[in-house]
């Protein structure tokens, strides 16, 4: 007798299966963890995370309030160099010593220079006519100003060369580095050309500071710096004395000097000429919004 067998269609194993497919979650698509970037200056911090975005971790090497002329970086930020792909110098002071030794602990580590195509001009010396002068040309002569963050389309250059560092460095995020710096550049270009208007139509056009920090800024918008110390050290009696006829002779009724140095010279000369003494910071973490405060401060006190 010939057995006849009924078909029950699927088995249950194949059941099983289909329900493990239905009900496992889906792959996981995993993100690429951020680039680890280190940078000299607290503004550095901003002109990366504008590019870069989410897709990088930034750390800082001149802690806020610290002087990077005299900065030492700590080991906690040593040991943290170790996890960071790229290091974007700038030409800070304590770059010199340091850069050396920290290319010798982390060879994996590329260092770029955002100085790169920018001509950098000289730094005068405290108390002499023509310091700083708007129309002393770059690279003139004597030591080379290292403050290239304080002008906006020298920023915008800095930027270009941080969009190519990235996208070399991961070239799948090209698109949102691309994307990150023409957005950046386009608030520099609005910040140069407020600053312009902000600062055109003054008749005063010299203003003195403590540190010389501002030269590129002033070389930009047609003014003159009028620095007190030189190379980190304060005026002698003598100098202090030309500083002050200085003052009163072009009418400067202002000084500003920046939290990282002592200003007991600033005071004595802003006591001498009856003028007072302002707080301005070339290393406040904010460039945009730092630099409009300073170009409107400065609009404020010059005639």
């Amino acid at each position: 007798m010939k057995v006849m067998h009924r078909n029950h269609g699927p088995s249950i194993w194949a059941y099983a299966v289909l329900l493990m497919l239905v009900l496992s979650p889906a792959p996981t698509v995993f993100a690429a963890d951020p680039i680890g970037v280190f940078v000299s200056l607290l503004p550095q911090k901003q002109f990366v995370e504008r590019i870069g975005g989410d897709a990088v971790k930034v750390d800082v090497m001149v802690r806020p309030g610290e002087s990077p002329a005299t900065y030492d970086p700590t080991p906690q930020q040593m040991v943290a160099l170790a996890g960071a792909a790229v290091y974007f110098r700038i030409g800070a002071p304590f770059e010199t010593v340091w850069i050396p030794k920290i290319q010798s602990t982390q060879p994996h580590l590329r260092i770029v220079d955002t100085r790169e195509g920018i001509e950098l001009q000289p730094m005068g010396k405290a108390g002499q006519p023509g310091d700083h002068d708007h129309d002393t040309p770059p690279g003139s002569g004597g030591a080379l100003d290292p403050h290239i963050w304080t002008s906006p389309l020298l920023v915008k250059q800095q930027a270009a060369t941080i969009r190519d560092a990235l996208i070399a460095l991961r070239p799948a995020e090209r698109v949102r580095f691309e994307k990150g710096y023409a957005a950046y550049a386009a608030e520099l270009d609005a910040l140069d050309a407020e600053l312009r208007q902000v600062l055109a139509g003054k008749t005063e056009r010299r203003f003195m500071v403590f540190h010389p920090a501002w030269g590129y800024l002033a070389h930009r918008y047609g003014l003159q710096q009028i620095p007190i110390e030189a190379e980190g050290k304060d005026p002698g009696p003598k100098a202090l004395a030309q500083l002050i006829e200085r003052a009163r002779a072009d009418g400067v009724r202002v000084i500003f000097v920046q939290k990282q140095f002592g200003r007991s010279a600033a005071d004595a000369v802003a006591q001498a000429i009856g003028g007072e003494v302002i707080e301005i910071d070339p290393l406040a973490e904010d460039f945009l919004a730092n630099t409009r405060t300073v170009a409107q401060t400065l609009a404020r006190t010059l005639k």
